[in-house]
């Protein structure tokens, strides 16, 4: 049972002005936190919840929030504070009501205009994760080497030491040996929201969008645009009007592939031989592209 005395004071050192709670209800909080929302009879909070050895993962979301919302071009949830608080680590931010249909057409042109807030590098300040896997962002200003070494590499090494060797691992270090047939389109390090799937995405009631819970970095927009058509994509009116906004390179349908390996990979890490089949149906493709 958690106990709110640590996060309410933390709240008011935060905002300037005392919160104590009157109600608190659980939501749903994904496959890797608890969550709830509390409020004081004013004002309204999003909490997320972990064990205590997960403080640095929601400083990192706090961090990625605050960048996303510097850009000025799409919504987030504000960050109010993070920490460990009675034995248990909490990001505490806006309450947002999600209650709205999504406007595809704005999304895909907002989500451009957070793409063009850029870097002088690949990657960002500090590690991250990706769903509950570390993440690491060492900056480098060679994307092929960022995602040979720091996205698929890793995710092949992890996949390895959790017993998926043989004919992925060596169909996996082709792949990576030839990366550059793939990545030869020299993109600008732009930043990225590093999970955009459907369950990451809502709108306000007036159709604002609203993007959250990311695993931020600079990197390949593409790999953004990759990842909303994980998972059933994000609809015509939302591609249409991000192209319109900022047109993609030739190449684009491949680089998609490559860059959604990373998050069947990680899937693959997380919850089992379930995606081990699509991982190298994937790498397949990838290497009948380089052939």
């Amino acid at each position: 049972m958690t106990s709110w005395a640590g996060i309410a004071e933390r709240i008011g050192e935060a905002t300037g002005e005392p919160f104590a709670i009157e109600r608190e209800r659980s939501v749903g909080g994904g496959c890797i936190n608890r969550a709830a929302v509390i409020d004081d009879g004013r004002r309204s909070y999003f909490v997320k919840l972990n064990a205590a050895d997960r403080a640095e993962m929601f400083a990192a979301e706090s961090e990625g929030l605050s960048a996303m919302a510097e850009a000025e071009a799409i919504r987030v949830p504000q960050p109010i504070c993070t920490g460990v608080a009675d034995g248990q680590s909490f990001l505490v931010m806006e309450l947002i009501d999600l209650g709205g249909r999504l406007n595809g057409a704005l999304a895909g042109e907002q989500l451009a205009a957070m793409h063009r807030s850029s870097s002088g590098t690949f990657g960002w300040h500090r590690d991250n994760t990706i769903g509950s896997t570390p993440q690491s962002n060492r900056r480098d200003a060679d994307w092929i080497a960022f995602w040979r070494e720091q996205r698929l590499g890793y995710q092949l090494r992890l996949a390895a030491d959790n017993g998926y060797g043989g004919t992925l691992q060596r169909s996996g270090e082709r792949l990576l040996a030839d990366l550059d047939v793939l990545l030869g389109h020299d993109p600008i390090p732009s930043l990225l929201h590093g999970d955009l799937w459907g369950g990451n995405i809502g709108s306000t009631p007036d159709g604002q969008p609203v993007i959250f819970d990311p695993a931020a970095y600079y990197g390949d927009r593409e790999a953004d645009l990759a990842m909303t058509e994980l998972f059933g994509g994000f609809g015509a009116d939302f591609y249409a009007a991000y192209r319109s906004a900022w047109p993609l390179d030739p190449g684009y349908p491949v680089r998609k592939t490559l860059y959604n390996l990373y998050h069947v990979l990680n899937h693959l890490n997380l919850f089992g031989g379930g995606y081990l089949g699509q991982s190298s149906q994937m790498i397949a493709r990838l290497l009948a592209e380089i052939r």
